[in-house]
């Protein structure tokens, strides 16, 4: 089991928990423990009931079926079509793929750099990691993906994906794109590399003023981040303001996210799970010390998602810093890995999760203190169209104290030839993390300078109490 991630004993079962969007040619990072021993009926519904239709299915289709076929093949396809039945993120981990996922969450993994979820059957982008082949190759929140090696998505399992897009480093993989508002297809040719994700960024952008970008939350993401504010604090003296940037940051580890919330907390719930079960009801609190004084700015988007999610509730509930951006995936769900005894495993949701105040995140996301898109005007409502959030996946939970956004519509498909970086057109003219080049990270400035000048305005006022 990877180090650092957050353990729950129950019995004779141990369930690590944490939270993340399903990761293609990147890895899967989620959860880990032991598997179930046994089968529970719901209300009075018999859970055997059913079985005899099952296996006179198989036995009819192993006897007529055109040709041959084995029955492991047939039943990890019943466990597949019955995961996929549930919700978006469960599903059916081979164990090679349950290998790779043990892998994954110490940030290293081969592939293209790219997350994706399922939205209505097609395999969906919801952010490329940066400095990896889908970034550079201008590869876009809400791209859907048509086809991977000439071979139609459509229908095709997360799963099913991992094993089309992963690949020795230097080999080369074939997809074509569907982008909103693009009446063709867009073909790529991307070369597979070990992607080693540095969760953790840091720099001064004037003096007193910080600037920290968090990819993913890692085994490792809260200790590179304490290390990466002391020497903020070296650099500057004294930090008068922090950025803290969760854009495009897909989530992670559980205990990565409340140890993260808890470096700018010094008391105070930070997030709480409700399940079935009572081992599935958990409270995570915050704890004195770390950087609790320095004004906050959280930058987040639409592929900000679960653990920076997590983060960025806590802190807008605790009034510990202003959120900004524009409203975030909406993933409150939890997802538990229970190993299998042939080495396979289930990821399955078990629980929600909600910040200090009460809100469920699921479906509506963090919704910013300050909305700022980061493009244009004329882009904005492309951008909108094409952003994927929770709310759009097929069998989603529903929050029912909110409409569900409705869907849009498709171009045709017509297939074009396109190269690496070919993609990045007049979004280029934003860079995020750049000052005067990215307009929501330039806005967090300013509003922490004026933070600054308004306490000093206070402290000068004379005291009308006098």
């Amino acid at each position: 089991m990877p180090k650092g991630m957050s353990v729950i004993k129950t019995g004779r079962q141990k369930i690590v928990v944490g939270f993340m969007v399903c990761m293609i040619g990147v890895g899967i990072i989620s959860l880990g423990g032991q598997g179930l021993n046994r089968v529970s009926a719901v209300g009075n519904e018999n859970p055997y009931e059913g079985l005899e239709a099952f296996t006179n299915v198989l036995a009819i289709v192993q006897k007529n079926y055109v040709e041959e076929v084995g029955t492991q093949k047939l039943m990890e396809g019943a466990i597949n079509g019955m995961l996929n039945a549930l919700d978006p993120h469960s599903a059916y981990l081979t164990p090679d793929l349950y290998k790779e996922l043990q892998v994954d969450t110490e940030g290293s993994f081969g592939g293209l750099g790219i997350e994706i979820t399922l939205r209505d059957g097609v395999l969906t982008v919801v952010s490329p990691i940066e400095d990896t082949p889908a970034a550079r190759a201008g590869i876009k929140a809400g791209d859907q993906i048509i086809k991977i090696e000439g071979e139609l998505t459509k229908d095709m399992s997360l799963v099913e994906a991992v094993k089309k897009m992963r690949g020795p480093k230097g080999s080369k993989v074939q997809i074509s794109i569907r982008r909103e508002g693009v009446p063709r297809l867009l073909d790529l040719t991307l070369t597979r590399e070990v992607i080693k994700v540095q969760s953790v960024k840091a720099r001064t952008l004037e003096k007193g003023y910080g600037y920290i970008r968090l990819a993913q939350f890692q085994d490792r993401t809260s200790t590179d981040l304490e290390a990466a504010l002391h020497r903020l604090v070296q650099e500057n003296g004294k930090l008068e303001g922090l950025v803290l940037d969760l854009r495009n940051n897909p989530g992670g580890l559980l205990n990565q996210a409340v140890k993260v919330s808890d470096l700018f907390l010094d008391s105070g719930l930070i997030v709480y799970t409700e399940g079935r079960l009572d081992n599935q009801k958990q409270k995570y609190f915050a704890h004195p010390g770390g950087y609790t004084d320095v004004p906050m700015v959280v930058l987040v988007n639409g592929g900000s998602a679960s653990a920076s999610e997590i983060v960025a509730g806590a802190l807008q509930d605790h009034g510990r810093a202003v959120v900004l951006g524009t409203q975030t995936f909406g993933k409150g769900s939890v997802q538990t890995i229970l190993p299998l005894e042939n080495g396979a495993a289930l990821r399955l949701t078990t629980a929600m999760y909600y910040t200090p105040s009460g809100r469920s995140i699921q479906v509506t996301g963090i919704s910013p203190d300050i909305t700022l898109d980061n493009v244009t005007p004329s882009h904005v409502a492309a951008r909108e169209r094409r952003e994927i959030r929770e709310g759009n996946l097929r069998r989603h939970f529903n929050n029912k104290t909110q409409e569900i956004p409705k869907e849009g519509t498709l171009p045709e498909e017509i297939t074009a030839p396109a190269e690496e970086g070919q993609l990045k057109q007049e979004e280029d003219q934003v860079k995020e993390g750049e000052l005067g080049k990215d307009p929501q990270l330039d806005r967090a400035l300013q509003l922490l300078k004026s933070w600054r000048v308004f306490k000093t305005t206070v402290a000068a006022a004379p005291d009308s109490r006098k």
